[in-house]
């Protein structure tokens, strides 16, 4: 039964807090060396390791999907799927636009004309795992924000590429599937090797293992955030408990180290919803989310309704459910990777078909930004062009502040251009 802890129990909350990121430490450790190994010895490196952890061969099977194999995956895959990867991306595409930065252009004075320009990223490689359930999904919250930002060459990799997966990336027109997974692609992304290019930037949700790497790339390549196992909180003091847990449920089963967790006032909805995530494993069957529950799930017991928003918010969970008597407290969320409002916004709606991105910050990140978006794939550029009379109309500020902070070179270089005979 998914345990219930008060809030005045402190130190139980100061385990759940920091427990997510005392595993990705413990990660790190052991990524390290991976990280390195494929660093300094590039293919070797990784056909040791995919040997090793994937029981692949890369000298027989290669690095990249045949065409032929991604023709035969069409076969393979449940009937409907490519419909509803159709209506999915359709909807993912539609807000990525909405995401895009605006160019533009204005005079900050007479002559000083100040502009951004606007920049896709040349190649970027999009992370899909490949470990317990295929994730066709994460192919399209990938590469159509990419796609979108106008990103030249966009790579896919994935070990043990599904059937699903290879469709959802060839419908989306990508060439190039690499069967490389764990720390060791995310090294040969961000490094470059004899087989693996050397990408401007690495996206994607992983294990903790990925997400680690991620964290220890980031000085040399680009990421777009930690995003490792998923996060879910749901607030509210009334709701139907079958939903609550089914919600709770859904996202503990994507891995033994996902962390759900129900905040409430109630005691009476914390002992249903608990009762209803036993019976909901119990019918479905799901050793990994029984085990995640067990490890690093919880129902927590609040004072009232505003402790738990406070709480959620010292979270910053990944994902946040408020439920119906709840979401009048959406101005006080600050903390947040995606929110989720009301009985009927199921997680799993924003995890494939709603538009909104599920590659999402965890580990408390959500702090600092929200989920991947169509910005990720841009880079932002100012401009400035001034005339004589703008530099002119410039020039005691400039030189007066360069000349307190000490900077004579600076405070020359505009003076030199009034000088006679230098004009």
């Amino acid at each position: 039964m998914l345990k219930i802890i008060h809030s005045t129990n402190r130190a139980s909350l100061k385990r759940l807090l920091e427990r997510r990121n005392l595993r990705l430490d413990e990660a790190e450790s052991l990524v390290r060396r991976i990280v390195e190994d494929v660093r300094r010895h590039g293919d070797r490196a990784l056909i040791r390791y995919a040997k090793q952890f994937d029981g692949l061969d890369l000298r027989k099977e290669g690095f990249t999907v045949s065409r032929r194999e991604i023709q035969e995956a069409y076969g393979k895959i449940p009937r409907g799927l490519i419909r509803a990867l159709r209506l999915a991306a359709r909807n993912i595409r539609s807000v990525a636009r909405r995401q895009l930065p605006r160019a533009w252009r204005t005079e900050t004075s007479d002559g000083v004309e100040v502009r951004q320009i606007i920049r896709s990223l040349d190649r970027v490689a999009c992370y899909v795992p490949g470990g317990r359930f295929p994730l066709p999904s994460t192919v399209l919250m990938s590469v159509i924000p990419a796609q979108v930002a106008g990103v030249r060459e966009i790579l896919v990799t994935s070990p043990h590429p599904a059937p699903a997966v290879l469709v959802a990336a060839d419908i989306l027109g990508i060439e190039k599937i690499y069967r490389l997974g764990g720390a060791q692609a995310i090294a040969a992304f961000a490094y470059g090797t004899e087989g693996v290019p050397r990408a401007d930037k690495i996206v994607g949700p992983g294990n903790r293992y990925v997400a680690a790497a991620k964290r220890l790339v980031a000085r040399d390549c680009g990421i777009d955030f930690v995003a490792g196992p998923t996060e879910l909180v749901v607030v509210g003091s009334r709701g139907r408990p079958q939903w609550i847990a089914a919600d709770l449920v859904a996202q503990a089963e994507h891995d033994p180290d996902a962390a759900v967790m129900f905040i409430t006032p109630s005691r009476r909805l914390a002992a249903t919803v608990s009762a209803s995530t036993d019976i909901i494993l119990r019918k479905l069957r799901l050793p990994v989310a029984e085990q995640s529950l067990a490890r690093q799930g919880a129902i927590i017991l609040t004072r009232d309704i505003f402790e738990a928003v406070d709480l959620a918010n010292a979270l910053a969970p990944e994902h946040l459910t408020l439920l119906n008597g709840a979401t009048s407290f959406l101005d006080r969320i600050q903390s947040a990777g995606s929110i989720f409002l009301g009985d009927f916004s199921a997680v799993a709606a924003g995890d494939y078909a709603s538009g909104t991105n599920h590659i999402l910050p965890t580990g408390g990140m959500a702090r600092l930004r929200g989920g991947l978006s169509a910005a990720d794939f841009l880079k932002t550029i100012s401009l400035q062009k001034l005339s004589r009379r703008g530099l002119a109309h410039l020039r005691s500020a400039i030189v007066t502040l360069a000349t307190a902070e000490g900077l004579k070179a600076h405070a020359n270089s505009v003076e030199a251009r009034f000088v006679s005979g230098n004009e």
